[in-house]
């Protein structure tokens, strides 16, 4: 799968930038450093977006940001805006739909 994925990145010069969904809850896990290693090598720029971040205290989502930007300026199609979403609340999901739209208009 990892080959076939890496062909549809790189022949897809009309990607602008895909998403990339890290649980909240949970934080970047081994998996999600492989996808972000993948699509670095790749040269495709990504977003993280957290999701359930409902699910987690303020003080505790705000570490966990914290620690995703860290890493995450280590990769270089990283975008820096990391963004908290939450489908049962809609927290920043018009956050996320603008940058979807910025993404693709640029």
């Amino acid at each position: 799968w990892r080959f076939l994925i890496n062909d549809y990145l790189r022949g897809r010069p009309v990607l602008k930038r895909t998403v990339v969904l890290v649980d909240a809850r949970h934080g970047l896990k081994d998996v999600d450093r492989e996808v972000m290693k993948m699509l670095d090598d790749a040269a495709v720029s990504y977003h993280l977006v957290l999701t359930k971040s409902d699910k987690v205290k303020a003080t505790d989502l705000a570490k966990t940001i914290d620690a995703i930007r860290a890493e995450a300026v280590k990769h270089p199609a990283a975008h820096p805006l990391i963004l908290p979403t939450s489908s049962e609340t809609g927290l920043g999901l018009a956050e996320l739909r603008t940058a979807i739209l910025e993404a693709a208009c640029t």
